[in-house]
């Protein structure tokens, strides 16, 4: 401690900084998903979130109505300015609008070593609509997903409809997933994480991590609600968190699979459509 000229005594402040985790993604207006689920996992997780904004939606429970994309040199501009100043301990995308986008972002992601072959574990959840069905990239995206992102890709995180729009796979069964990995593993990232969620007549979820040579099935209870707006964000983001701490790809899965599981047990009903799974459960004790 020490006096201030008038003799009041100051006490000493900071904590050490927690680990960083970076996402590049779009917002949400009605703050279910997109950057604004990726930050409340963040912050749920014991990470500081940080964020490249690629896309401005308007959108509520019931669905996106529009979308502004932010210039590409912009977004690459606000990776740059983050990882050069606080730094990035693990980074993850969302909605990635164009091929221009794509590209931008990837050069921006080389240059600090945010992706396979740098020092910094990157997710790509390869989001191409939403929930209402609503296409969030332009068509030249998928082309630049597959062949620059992927490749760079620590963990990929696609859900089913997600790998039919970019492999033409349509898996139906638990049955198909290895063959669904086993398609988005051939464009080259390190893991493949599948999710199930869009199998409503399996009685569990069961996602499948898949390393191109091992596939560990991932089960989990599945909840009756229609609830789910944000899932696959909060289940990427709390993976990317769990990697900023250090953990490896399959522990980070783990703690990712256990933390959406948890969230979408206490999602919530929110205006007159889909409503959010909920982080609540980490701060609330009525949920525990």
């Amino acid at each position: 401690m020490h006096e201030t000229p008038a003799g009041h005594e100051v006490q000493p402040a900071n904590d050490p900084a927690p680990p960083t985790a970076l996402t590049i993604a779009g917002s949400d207006s009605g703050g279910s998903a997109g950057m604004h689920a990726d930050l409340r996992t963040f912050f749920a997780c014991g990470v500081h979130g940080m964020t490249a904004v690629t896309a401005v939606t308007v959108q509520n429970t019931v669905g996106v109505t529009g979308l502004v994309e932010i210039p590409p040199e912009t977004v690459a501009a606000q990776v740059d300015a983050v990882a050069s100043d606080i730094g990035v301990d693990a980074a993850k995308t969302g909605v990635l609008a164009s091929a221009a986008t794509i590209e931008a972002v990837m050069a921006v992601c080389d240059t600090h070593g945010i992706g396979r072959g740098g020092r910094t574990p990157f997710v790509v959840d390869p989001v191409a609509a939403s929930r209402s069905g609503e296409p969030l990239l332009r068509p030249d995206a998928l082309d630049a997903l597959r062949n620059e992102a992927f490749p760079r890709a620590t963990l990929v995180t696609p859900n089913l409809d997600e790998v039919r729009l970019l492999t033409g796979f349509d898996a139906r069964t638990r049955a198909d997933l290895l063959d669904a990995a086993k398609a988005i593993y051939d464009f080259g990232p390190q893991w493949v994480l599948i999710k199930s969620g869009h199998l409503p007549d399996d009685p569990e979820c069961v996602d499948l991590l898949y390393d191109g040579s091992q596939a560990t099935p991932l089960p989990g209870p599945r909840y009756s609600t229609v609830h789910t707006h944000g899932a696959g964000d909060a289940f990427a983001s709390s993976i990317t968190a769990a990697l900023a701490k250090g953990a490896s790809v399959p522990e980070a899965v783990r703690l990712g699979k256990r933390f959406v599981t948890r969230s979408v047990e206490h999602a919530y009903p929110l205006g007159a459509g889909i409503g959010p799974v909920s982080t609540f459960w980490r701060v609330s004790p009525r949920s525990f």
